[in-house]
Protein backbone atom coordinates (compact mmCIF):
# COMPACT_ATOMS: atom_id res chain seq x y z
CA UNK A 1 0.00 0.00 0.00
CA UNK A 2 1.19 3.22 -0.97
CA UNK A 3 1.62 6.07 1.63
CA UNK A 4 0.61 9.64 0.72
CA UNK A 5 2.77 12.13 1.30
CA UNK A 6 3.45 14.76 3.19
CA UNK A 7 3.22 17.45 0.67
CA UNK A 8 0.08 15.64 -0.83
CA UNK A 9 -1.51 16.24 2.79
CA UNK A 10 -0.50 19.49 3.66
CA UNK A 11 -2.15 20.11 0.09
CA UNK A 12 -5.29 18.84 1.08
CA UNK A 13 -5.61 20.37 4.89
CA UNK A 14 -4.70 24.23 2.94
CA UNK A 15 -7.82 23.28 0.40
CA UNK A 16 -9.98 22.83 3.23
CA UNK A 17 -9.20 26.06 5.08
CA UNK A 18 -9.17 27.79 2.65
CA UNK A 19 -13.11 26.33 1.73
CA UNK A 20 -13.59 27.00 5.99
CA UNK A 21 -12.53 30.75 5.55
CA UNK A 22 -14.83 31.17 2.84
CA UNK A 23 -17.42 29.79 3.98
CA UNK A 24 -17.31 32.18 7.39
CA UNK A 25 -17.08 34.74 4.92
CA UNK A 26 -19.96 34.16 3.26
CA UNK A 27 -22.13 33.72 6.67
CA UNK A 28 -20.78 37.08 7.71
CA UNK A 29 -18.97 35.86 11.03
CA UNK A 30 -15.99 38.65 10.24
CA UNK A 31 -14.31 38.73 14.29
CA UNK A 32 -13.16 35.05 13.81
CA UNK A 33 -14.70 34.03 17.13
CA UNK A 34 -17.49 31.18 16.14
CA UNK A 35 -20.65 30.87 17.88
CA UNK A 36 -19.95 28.22 20.13
CA UNK A 37 -21.83 27.15 23.63
CA UNK A 38 -18.17 28.15 25.07
CA UNK A 39 -18.14 31.35 22.76
CA UNK A 40 -21.74 32.20 23.88
CA UNK A 41 -20.86 31.21 28.18
CA UNK A 42 -17.97 33.46 28.04
CA UNK A 43 -20.20 36.44 26.43
CA UNK A 44 -22.74 35.90 28.86
CA UNK A 45 -20.25 36.30 31.81
CA UNK A 46 -18.53 39.23 30.60
CA UNK A 47 -21.55 40.65 29.85
CA UNK A 48 -22.71 40.12 33.78
CA UNK A 49 -19.46 41.18 34.63
CA UNK A 50 -19.90 44.53 32.81
CA UNK A 51 -23.57 44.94 34.88
CA UNK A 52 -22.07 44.35 37.86
CA UNK A 53 -19.13 46.61 37.33
CA UNK A 54 -21.66 49.48 36.20
CA UNK A 55 -24.02 48.65 39.14
CA UNK A 56 -21.24 49.12 41.72
CA UNK A 57 -19.90 52.16 40.19
CA UNK A 58 -23.52 53.67 40.28
CA UNK A 59 -23.43 53.09 44.10
CA UNK A 60 -20.17 54.35 44.46
CA UNK A 61 -21.47 57.59 42.49
CA UNK A 62 -24.54 57.99 45.23
CA UNK A 63 -22.51 57.82 48.34
CA UNK A 64 -19.90 60.40 47.25
CA UNK A 65 -22.82 62.46 45.99
CA UNK A 66 -24.00 61.71 49.56
CA UNK A 67 -21.01 62.53 51.17
CA UNK A 68 -20.52 65.79 49.48
CA UNK A 69 -24.03 66.36 50.41
CA UNK A 70 -23.66 65.73 54.29
CA UNK A 71 -20.00 67.68 54.19
CA UNK A 72 -21.49 70.80 52.36
CA UNK A 73 -24.61 70.35 55.04
CA UNK A 74 -22.17 70.45 58.05
CA UNK A 75 -19.92 73.39 56.70
CA UNK A 76 -23.03 75.53 56.56
CA UNK A 77 -24.14 74.57 60.28
CA UNK A 78 -20.49 75.43 61.08
CA UNK A 79 -20.48 79.04 59.50
CA UNK A 80 -23.64 79.33 60.83
CA UNK A 81 -22.95 78.78 64.29
CA UNK A 82 -19.61 80.98 63.71
CA UNK A 83 -21.74 83.47 63.02
CA UNK A 84 -24.30 83.42 65.67
CA UNK A 85 -21.04 83.29 68.49
CA UNK A 86 -19.87 86.34 66.57
CA UNK A 87 -23.07 88.09 66.19
CA UNK A 88 -23.81 87.55 70.43
CA UNK A 89 -20.74 87.64 72.11
CA UNK A 90 -22.50 87.80 75.23
CA UNK A 91 -24.86 85.34 74.73
CA UNK A 92 -24.56 81.93 76.97
CA UNK A 93 -22.09 79.54 76.12
CA UNK A 94 -20.13 82.22 74.23
CA UNK A 95 -17.81 83.09 77.91
CA UNK A 96 -14.73 85.54 77.21
CA UNK A 97 -11.53 85.29 78.81
CA UNK A 98 -12.59 87.73 81.76
CA UNK A 99 -15.55 85.23 82.00
CA UNK A 100 -13.29 82.13 82.39
CA UNK A 101 -11.16 83.79 84.95
CA UNK A 102 -14.32 84.28 87.22
CA UNK A 103 -15.33 80.33 86.40
CA UNK A 104 -11.33 79.41 87.72
CA UNK A 105 -11.63 81.06 90.77
CA UNK A 106 -15.21 79.64 91.59
CA UNK A 107 -13.71 76.20 90.99
CA UNK A 108 -10.41 77.46 92.94
CA UNK A 109 -12.34 79.13 96.16
CA UNK A 110 -14.86 75.59 96.48
CA UNK A 111 -11.28 73.50 96.64
CA UNK A 112 -10.43 75.66 99.56
CA UNK A 113 -11.35 75.31 103.43
CA UNK A 114 -14.29 77.56 103.74
CA UNK A 115 -12.32 79.68 106.52
CA UNK A 116 -9.12 80.13 104.44
CA UNK A 117 -11.11 81.45 101.12
CA UNK A 118 -13.46 83.21 103.34
CA UNK A 119 -9.80 85.46 104.50
CA UNK A 120 -8.96 86.07 101.06
CA UNK A 121 -12.17 86.00 99.65
CA UNK A 122 -13.02 89.64 101.41
CA UNK A 123 -10.19 91.32 100.28
CA UNK A 124 -11.55 90.83 96.85
CA UNK A 125 -13.48 93.95 94.82
CA UNK A 126 -17.02 93.19 95.38
CA UNK A 127 -18.05 93.04 92.06
CA UNK A 128 -15.42 90.25 91.72
CA UNK A 129 -16.80 88.68 94.88
CA UNK A 130 -19.90 88.39 93.38
CA UNK A 131 -18.83 87.31 89.94
CA UNK A 132 -16.94 84.44 91.60
CA UNK A 133 -19.75 83.88 94.51
CA UNK A 134 -22.20 83.50 91.17
CA UNK A 135 -20.55 80.96 89.81
CA UNK A 136 -19.55 78.63 92.70
CA UNK A 137 -22.21 75.95 94.23
CA UNK A 138 -24.71 77.93 96.94
CA UNK A 139 -23.25 74.73 99.48
CA UNK A 140 -19.67 76.83 98.87
CA UNK A 141 -20.65 80.04 98.91
CA UNK A 142 -23.16 79.15 102.28
CA UNK A 143 -20.14 77.99 103.84
CA UNK A 144 -18.01 81.04 102.72
CA UNK A 145 -20.20 83.46 103.58
CA UNK A 146 -20.13 81.72 107.20
CA UNK A 147 -16.80 82.25 107.70
CA UNK A 148 -16.69 85.77 106.49
CA UNK A 149 -17.11 88.61 108.76
CA UNK A 150 -20.73 89.55 109.38
CA UNK A 151 -20.30 93.21 108.03
CA UNK A 152 -18.13 91.05 104.74
CA UNK A 153 -20.76 88.40 104.28
CA UNK A 154 -23.84 91.03 104.66
CA UNK A 155 -22.36 93.08 101.81
CA UNK A 156 -21.82 90.40 99.21
CA UNK A 157 -25.46 89.05 100.02
CA UNK A 158 -27.12 92.31 99.37
CA UNK A 159 -24.98 92.72 96.59
CA UNK A 160 -25.94 89.83 95.18
CA UNK A 161 -29.55 89.84 96.66
CA UNK A 162 -29.42 93.20 94.22
CA UNK A 163 -28.52 91.64 91.36
CA UNK A 164 -30.57 88.68 91.41
CA UNK A 165 -33.62 91.73 91.93
CA UNK A 166 -32.42 93.38 89.39
CA UNK A 167 -32.11 90.80 87.19
CA UNK A 168 -35.98 89.87 87.90
CA UNK A 169 -37.20 93.50 87.20
CA UNK A 170 -35.46 93.76 83.76
CA UNK A 171 -36.55 90.55 82.76
CA UNK A 172 -40.53 91.93 82.77
CA UNK A 173 -39.31 95.34 80.94
CA UNK A 174 -38.33 93.06 77.76
CA UNK A 175 -41.12 92.10 77.14
CA UNK A 176 -42.84 94.49 76.41
CA UNK A 177 -45.42 97.37 77.17
CA UNK A 178 -48.63 97.04 79.40
CA UNK A 179 -51.60 97.89 76.83
CA UNK A 180 -52.91 101.18 77.26
CA UNK A 181 -56.13 101.29 79.71
CA UNK A 182 -55.40 97.97 80.93
CA UNK A 183 -54.08 97.51 84.78
CA UNK A 184 -50.65 95.35 85.15
CA UNK A 185 -51.50 92.26 86.64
Amino acid sequence: MARPSLLLMMAAASAIAAVANAASIATGDQDGTASTRLGNSIQRDLNARDADAAKRQRALDLREQATKAAESRLQADLEARQKEASAAPGAPGASSPAEAQFDDLARIYQAMKPAKAALVFEQLDMEVQMKVAQRMRATSTGAILAAMSPKGAAALSMALARKNAGRQLAAPAVAGPAMPGRKPG
